[in-house]
């Protein structure tokens, strides 16, 4: 079986990450799979990229172009917004030219292609999706507006009043192209995403399933927290609080507004580390000490990290799966988050961390006070450890989507 794995970058992001552990997962069990990116960091022979300078310029700049028509909505909130516009990216070409079994879609916006080219490829196409991008006018993440269900227009992530606005001429070109791939079949990370693709007015139709992304047991393990907390030149002696995603305190969507509410009904000696930003120039006036460690890009420095800490927040407002948190309890180290979105796969609330009451900053101040005091803290990362290793290990995961390929080949047959 030959499988084609299409993500903007190797390494570089979440979902990057994700794609690619879920490649070398599918090799390991003896799968032909090659990855083919727009920006290419790994020195990996298998992942294929830009070869040449123009290319490579190119890869770097169509991000910014295919931002270009949001910018004429200036009130838009933080929320990333793809209208995939940029023609000339010869993906499509290179797709079938590989002339893979499979071609298995990750996160494909940033310029990589236009929303057009995914009716071209001719082989049968399966779609991970690590937002709600793939259903939605444009959006990354809805805000909770729901309008995807029905029809997009006066977009809320535009800052739009305008029905016919860039949001419904995404929605409508996205309902041209994907009628026209005959053998589709999306899947959502978690049950919640999985439920909200299929309620979408795109992929009501659709063959949607839910399936996990998948993490190395062995790169993601306990370590030795007073190790690890030397390594950081973290305090050993203090009850250590992590948060940490891609633009951490920059993303509204990732919650640091709520923690640091939070924060405010939790005692000053706990101490607040703080990875994927680096320290703001103005002090955040936390009671509690900060740690800013700035952007880690290497599995085995999360996992020490994740390690030193004695529980991880996650109070994310959407999550398509929970990535962090899922590496966090894989090192056996709880996790604390709201109970809604994709956290609600990952989370088992005082089994493995805490689930707050959506979106009530109090309670998820007593879920960090309550596994900070908890009087078993081992059973309690073993459990963490223990739900991660039966239901996201990568061995387990890559068997699921195996099975997934085998199916959609023999839909092809039929």
């Amino acid at each position: 079986m030959k499988v084609l794995i299409v993500n903007t970058s190797d390494i570089e992001g979440g979902a990057a990450r994700a794609a690619y552990r879920l490649h070398k997962a599918l090799l390991t069990k003896g799968v032909d799979s090659q990855m083919l990116v727009q920006s290419k960091s790994s020195d990996d022979f298998t992942v294929l990229g830009p070869q040449t300078k123009f290319q490579k310029a190119m890869g770097k700049l169509r991000p910014t172009l295919d931002s270009i028509p949001v910018r004429r909505y200036p009130e838009r909130t933080k929320t990333l917004f793809s209208p995939s516009w940029v023609p000339f990216a010869g993906l499509v070409d290179k797709i079938n030219a590989l002339n893979p079994d499979v071609v298995h879609l990750h996160w494909i916006a940033g310029g990589m292609m236009r929303i057009e080219d995914i009716a071209r490829i001719r082989a049968p196409v399966v779609w991970s999706l690590h937002d709600m991008w793939a259903f939605t006018g444009g959006c990354h993440y809805d805000e909770e507006c729901g309008k995807f269900k029905n029809s997009c227009g006066s977009c809320p992530v535009l800052a739009s009043a305008k029905e016919n606005d860039l949001s419904s001429k995404v929605l409508q070109r996205k309902q041209v192209s994907f009628k026209q791939h005959t053998n589709l079949t999306i899947v959502g990370l978690s049950n919640w995403l999985a439920k909200e693709a299929k309620s979408s007015t795109l992929f009501k139709n659709t063959s949607v399933v839910n399936l996990p992304n998948p993490i190395d047991m062995s790169s993601f393990a306990p370590f030795c927290k007073q190790q690890a907390r030397t390594l950081f030149k973290l305090p050993g002696d203090k009850k250590l609080v992590l948060f940490g995603a891609m633009g951490a305190t920059s993303d509204p969507r990732k919650g640091f507004k709520e923690l640091a509410q939070a924060l405010d009904h939790l005692p000053a000696e706990y101490e607040l580390v703080v990875f994927g930003s680096s320290e703001p120039e103005i002090s955040q006036g936390f009671k509690q000490k900060s740690h800013y460690i700035g952007h880690l890009h290497d599995d085995v420095s999360l996992r020490v990290l994740y390690s030193a800490a004695d529980v991880m927040v996650v109070p994310s407002l959407q999550e398509a799966f929970g990535q962090t948190a899922s590496e966090s309890m894989a090192c056996g180290t709880p996790v604390v988050a709201f109970g809604a979105t994709g956290l609600l796969d990952i989370v088992d609330h005082q089994q493995t961390g805490y689930l707050a009451e959506p979106f009530n900053t109090q309670d998820l101040a007593n879920g960090i006070n309550w596994v900070l005091q908890h009087q078993s803290p081992d059973k309690l990362a073993d459990n963490a450890r223990q739900k991660v290793l039966e239901n996201f290990e990568s061995s387990l995961v890559a068997s699921k989507y195996i099975d997934l390929y085998r199916e959609v080949l023999s839909k092809e047959k039929e």
